[in-house]
């Protein structure tokens, strides 16, 4: 019998090409977008689960508070003594294992200089918990001894070609320091949340030129290591947790300044995070790399819902349409004997035939589509990963749930037809039945419109982000790393450069604008010869006498740092929101005001304005300039500011007093503006999917209209056939037919808008700065759907009207 259906489904596709087409490429065009984020679901939620004991591993991080209880920072990384205390502490913590980022890392090998950015110290038994193949050497041991380092096939190939790099030696940094390549391993997955190129030994901080053992022991100031635990198997982690706030009491002393009795948990806090959870969940400051958000995969999966909810809509409204077409047949049907039931089973055979079809269609298009998908949004996405049995057998019952959820409906509608009535031409259909064919058409509508209004909200936050004047010049500025060799060669490379007349500007500081500012310390300011504390979050800046002018960073009273100056090495320059946050009526009343700031007492000489020297996500933070002692290591970033003229030759006049200068390191540089791009690149890939997602689901939307005007068309084809014969004119008769569906989308304009405000202003408060949610908004994606709409209503309500009224009065 199922064979004897199937038959008749592929008769009625053949003989119906046209409305099984558009049933088949709706669905095709929902499967296909519902493949493509279930893809991407999979991975994000994949990520750092090719760890064997994965579920039992947890980062420790810390939060730092001020003595007020305000949070100054929440990093993903600890200091070092912690490590060790915590196993000795908790017998129940099976290994610890940390992580030191290296920065910008130097390598010479012979002839070959090359800057790597993903060079790691790491302890001996890294591997026990990170679960990449060991190609060459002993996973265990090849980190034990001072001066060894692992590299990957990537970096092997890169240094070595085809020679074996085991026991070669790599010169590290400008001092030069020899480190033995005692393994290779393989690159780490991208479903990871670190990708090291270069592991180098734990052990070689101990060295005091480097770091240090006794500061691995006692330094809890240098929040900068990345600190792993090992539980046993479901341990319940909650109750070393609850003795957290103790152990730091026990263990960590409290920083100068705290009042008296004060304890140690109250400005520092230890937390426990899931390895599984870092990649959706995490978003510290200090990252290892920059990790998903689990609220992207909510959107996306409900984005994925809705466009499948619309093409199943879409498919019963077009089924129910073509149910005139068809009811002849069904009249048959039940005159031969047929029972409801065997008619039910037949269109929903018939349903689900079409499904499999366009799931299979939207298979083809997902393997095609998902390299343009990889390249757009920087992924490693693969089919393959739908291949699991666990996500298979799901996905391989899709086509049965959606063709028996779409083909319900219009399979007991069209079975309940009266075969005396519909032999005889009569076909009639309920007001409930019409009824619930609206409803749907309205939650399609709704769901566009939703998406039309995020769109437009969406790239107008990014085109606010592109034009808001941040307080500083972005344009026209190269900037570089500051590694720490430059110290001695800086004052002759700075006067190299400036000898070209399209070099405006050279400066040096610890961080630039676009980065994180975590470093503060504590102040007090002095007034009527005695010291007030200041109860604020200050933020600070190592900078020399060229950064703000560099920047061209607007002076609001006062100065600039100067070299006539001698006092100045001890002053400082804030912003207007410091000014502000230390209880000063305006910036003039700031100047010369005596500052006490960590261990350094000095005059405030100039205030600035206050510009965006985070992302649009952070509000402008009271900050503070200062210059550090001359030719230490205060210093990681270069900037340098370039006339618009000749901006090749220029580079190159930059590169050649670089070399010149530093020839034990590599020449890079990027622009600030290309940073200042990098920073909002996810809210732009947002922007574009939201434009993408919207227009599949209103042309989807659209599909399903066509069908609902095509099926009440139908039914009204007498009426029209009258109306023509006394005299009502083609426009007459389209506003007739096309008003009631007007309405419906209009309705959806109602439902719509106050659901897409909620959902859009959730959105925005991510950002300090941020777009209105304007009235006219709604206005124009309300009048976006109705244009649509009408134009789709139009094409069938004036074939309709068109039609030769002899001809429709004779089907009675």
């Amino acid at each position: 019998m199922i064979k004897n259906y199937l038959r008749s489904a592929f008769r009625n596709i053949k003989k119906h090409p046209f409305i099984s087409f558009i049933n088949i490429f709706g669905l095709t065009v929902g499967l296909t977008c519902c493949l493509l984020i279930l893809v991407y679901v999979i991975n994000e939620k994949s990520y750092d689960k090719f760890n064997k004991a994965g579920g039992d591993i947890y980062r420790v991080t810390t939060s730092l508070y001020s003595s007020e209880g305000a949070e100054i920072f929440n990093l993903a990384s600890i200091a070092a003594p912690f490590a060790p205390l915590l196993q000795n502490e908790f017998p129940d913590i099976k290994k610890t294992t940390r992580l030191l980022s290296n920065g910008t890392t130097i390598l010479r090998y012979k002839d070959k200089l090359f800057n790597e950015q993903k060079a790691y110290y790491a302890d001996e038994n890294f591997f026990d918990f990170f679960n990449t193949p060991v190609i060459s050497g002993a996973a265990r041991t090849a980190l034990a001894e001072p001066y060894s380092m692992m590299i990957t096939e990537n970096i092997a190939r890169k240094y070595f070609g085809n020679t074996d790099p085991v026991n070669k030696i790599i010169l590290l940094d400008a001092n030069k320091r020899p480190f033995k390549v005692t393994g290779i391993f393989k690159e780490f997955p991208a479903n990871s949340h670190l990708h090291p190129q270069i592991l180098l030994s734990f052990n070689t901080l101990k060295d005091t030129s480097i770091f240090g053992e006794k500061q691995l022991r006692t330094d809890y100031y240098d929040n900068n290591f990345f600190t792993y635990l090992l539980f046993p198997k479901n341990y319940n982690v909650g109750r070393i947790e609850a003795q957290l706030p103790n152990f730091l009491d026990k263990y960590v002393p409290l920083s100068p300044g705290f009042p008296a009795g004060f304890k140690t948990h109250k400005t520092t806090k230890l937390e426990l995070q899931k390895l599984s959870d870092i990649h959706l969940r995490s978003h510290l400051d200090n990252e290892i790399e920059e990790n998903g958000d689990i609220e992207r995969i909510y959107i996306f999966s409900a984005i994925a819902l809705f466009i499948l909810l619309i093409a199943s809509i879409n498919y019963m409204n077009l089924s129910t349409a073509r149910s005139a077409l068809r009811a002849k047949e069904i009249g048959i049907r039940k005159v031969i004997g047929a029972e409801r039931k065997e008619i039910i089973s037949q269109f929903l055979s018939e349903s689900v035939l079409i499904t499999w079809v366009a799931f299979a269609l939207a298979i083809v298009l997902t393997i095609i589509l998902l390299p343009f998908i990889n390249k757009f949004s920087n992924q490693y996405l693969s089919v393959t990963s739908l291949l699991h049995w666990r996500i298979l057998l799901p996905a391989l019952s899709i086509p049965f749930v959606i063709g028996l959820v779409s083909g319900i409906y219009p399979a007991i509608f069209m079975s309940s037809f009266a075969p005396v009535k519909v032999l005889k031409g009569v076909l009639k259909v309920g007001s409930s039945n019409l009824s619930f064919r609206k409803v749907l058409v309205v939650i399609q509508f709704s769901i566009s419109i939703i998406l039309i209004v995020a769109t437009t909200i969406v790239y107008r936050q990014l085109k606010y982000m592109q034009n808001k004047d941040l307080g500083f010049n972005k344009d026209s500025v190269i900037v570089m790393k500051y590694p720490p060799a430059l110290n001695k060669r800086y004052i002759a490379l700075k006067y190299d450069l400036l000898k070209n007349s399209l070099i405006k500007e050279v400066a040096e500081s610890s961080n630039i604008p676009t980065e994180r500012l975590l470093n503060d310390d504590i102040a007090s300011v002095t007034e009527a010869g005695s010291n007030r504390p200041v109860k604020i979050e200050l933020k600070y800046i190592n900078v020399d006498y060229g950064f703000i002018p560099a920047y061209n960073i607007g002076l609001a009273a006062g100065r600039n740092f100067s070299k006539d100056f001698t006092t100045d090495t001890s002053s400082f320059i804030i912003d207007e929101a410091a000014v502000q946050a230390l209880g000063w009526k305006n910036p003039q009343n700031a100047v010369g005001k005596d500052l006490m700031f960590g261990t350094v007492k000095g005059k405030i000489v100039g205030i600035v304005k206050d510009f965006q020297f985070e992302s649009l996500h952070q509000r402008v933070i009271p900050l503070l300039f200062q210059l550090p002692p001359p030719r230490n290591s205060f210093y990681d970033r270069v900037s340098i500011k370039i006339s618009r003229n000749n901006v090749s030759s220029t580079i190159n006049a930059i590169e050649n007093a670089w070399n010149k200068n530093m020839p034990d390191t590599p020449f890079e540089f990027t622009f600030l503006d290309q940073k200042l791009e990098q920073l909002y690149l996810t809210e732009q890939q947002q922007g574009v999917l939201f434009t993408i997602f919207s227009g599949i689901a209103i042309f989807i939307a659209c599909l399903g209209l066509f069908g609902l005007s095509a099926f009440t068309i139908t039914q009204r084809v007498k009426e029209i056939g009258v109306r023509k014969v006394l005299g009502a004119s083609v426009s007459q008769i389209v506003v007739e037919l096309s008003g009631g569906f007007l309405q419906l989308v209009l309705f959806s304009t109602i439902i719509a808008f106050p659901i897409a405000w909620y959902l859009m202003n959730k959105w925005l408060v991510s950002f300090a700065f941020r777009v209105g949610i304007s009235w006219w908004i709604f206005v124009i994606a309300g009048t976006i759907a109705i244009l649509i709409a009408f134009a789709t209503i139009s094409f069938q309500s004036i074939k309709a009207a068109l039609a030769n009224p002899v001809k429709s009065l004779r089907s009675e």
